[in-house]
């Protein structure tokens, strides 16, 4: 989806609050070389180099919403213990809210520590109580799930079986349902949530399959029975390297294409995906472009080692906010990003200032002819000089969020001049389309694509569909 997409701005208007319900643990790092193995065994002797941990599980989903800039609510239970206590500072230090973390004597913190030589995990250690809270400790967490709720803007429920969840804490979220605004569920078992009707679940695609008792080609045709079995209005499954589906009613599936890394570097990007799906969803965001953005998140974090965190301004770097030369950049890297992973880039623009029925046909027709689509829109002072004073109607920002809901749209820039011409020669697209009502040779930016083999296309027109007819109606009504 829309790749331009004003975060900062976007939470200065509403900051939201999110309620963290979930199994919080420890990931452990210990990484060295290894060139030998002992005597004693077979086995490979790892020199240490580096320990770290960081929060993981809903803990490692909460600093990344803080992180974001999401008021952040953690509302579990853990070990009262050295691990436990240390767990809790990480959390405080990223900003997460702590009051409604409560410690349980006796029960050990959830450890997962991996040991990494090479760049490759040799080994990983858990450690920790899977066994269900005991009663007294469930209802002391639902009267801290209770208070937490209280104003909240969403709740995203991180369910990774460690006991955390009881009975008295579901009963809470059961009562209050009607009114959490968004829950989201990323859970091993989707189906034990089913009877609270969750706004959307993120499974992964072992999850998504096990739900259908069997392994699809693709996921798309199975929407509405995922969306049976789990209660939820939207399902997105995360499918790792190949990016997401996003499966809604009333909408076409939805894809995101993913930014590949090795698969040791990945732990914890399911964590940032969901954290800014939740985030941008509590901010009234089309999920279409809160799926992208949540896309563009995890890319942030898939990339580095360790269980990590995706801040507002790294994200706002991957998103290219500022209409800019340096965010043309920053968007010129990603389509070669695309380019190297084989797809295929379609560019179009205009001023869509009104989107109309031939907007949206035409959009759809350029997506068709190739993989990644990308819409650039003329700023609000080219539109004055192209279409008058009295134009446009909708300014920059609120025509890109329009498209941005489209399915078919994956980026939107904006440019300044008259023509695109110096983003076409930055980006290189391999389709410059554009609709009917034009011609190649109408087109300054014709030859700017034939010259570096790029393929012009023109494609349907509607009659009697403009934004002008559209205005004129609108007045004249």
């Amino acid at each position: 989806m829309a790749l331009m997409v004003d975060l900062p701005g976007m939470l200065a208007q509403r900051r939201p609050r999110i309620v963290v319900l979930g199994d919080v643990m420890v990931d452990g790092w210990t990484t060295g070389r290894c060139d030998r193995l002992c005597r004693e065994a077979p086995a490979p002797v790892v020199d240490v180099t580096a320990d770290s941990t960081a929060p993981g599980g809903a803990g490692n989903t909460a600093a990344n919403l803080a992180a974001l800039g999401a008021e952040t609510v953690m509302v579990s239970a853990l070990g009262d213990d050295q691990t436990g206590q240390a767990l809790l500072e990480s959390l405080r230090d990223a900003g997460v809210h702590t009051d409604h973390v409560l410690p349980v004597v006796g029960r050990v913190t959830t450890t997962k520590r991996r040991i990494i030589a090479s760049d490759q995990v040799m080994l990983r250690l858990d450690e920790g109580d899977r066994s269900p809270l005991p009663p007294d400790m469930d209802e002391r967490l639902a009267t801290e799930l209770r208070r937490a709720l209280h104003g909240c803007d969403a709740v995203l429920v991180g369910d990774y079986g460690t006991g955390v969840i009881g009975p008295a804490v579901k009963q809470v979220l059961r009562q209050a349902r009607r009114e959490i605004p968004l829950l989201a569920v990323d859970a091993h078992d989707l189906e034990a949530w089913r009877e609270l009707r969750p706004s959307v679940v993120t499974p992964n695609a072992a999850e998504a399959t096990a739900l259908l008792g069997h392994k699809p080609d693709s996921f798309e045709s199975y929407g509405e029975q995922l969306r049976s079995k789990t209660g939820a209005a939207a399902v997105v499954v995360t499918l790792d390297r190949e990016g997401t589906v996003l499966l809604a009613p009333g909408v076409p599936p939805h894809r995101t294409s993913a930014d590949p890394a090795p698969d040791n570097h990945a732990t914890g990007a399911g964590d940032t995906f969901v954290a800014a799906l939740t985030m941008a969803a509590a901010c009234d965001v089309p999920l279409t472009t809160a799926v992208s953005l949540a896309q563009a998140a995890a890319d942030v974090v898939v990339h580095r080692p360790g269980t990590s965190v995706c801040g507002q301004a790294e994200l706002v770097e991957r998103l290219g906010r500022h209409e800019s030369p340096s965010a043309h950049e920053a968007l010129a890297r990603i389509v070669a990003e695309h380019r190297t992973a084989g797809r295929r880039i379609v560019f179009t623009n205009g001023c869509f200032d009104v989107l109309h029925r031939g907007h949206v046909s035409y959009l759809e027709q350029a997506k068709r002819l190739g993989d990644i689509l990308i819409v650039a829109i003329n700023d609000d002072a080219s539109v004055r000089r192209l279409k008058g004073p009295e134009r446009p109607v909708n300014t920059a920002a609120d025509r890109a969020a329009v498209l941005a809901g489209l399915s078919c749209v994956d980026y939107v820039t904006q440019f300044a001049d008259d023509t695109p011409a110096a983003l076409i020669r930055l980006l290189r697209p391999d389709v410059y389309a554009k609709g009917g009502d034009y011609s190649e040779n109408m087109l300054p930016e014709t030859p700017i694509v034939q010259a570096y083999g790029g393929e012009v296309r023109i494609l349907d027109y509607i009659a009697d569909h403009s934004t002008s007819a559209v205005i004129d109606r609108i007045r004249s009504a």
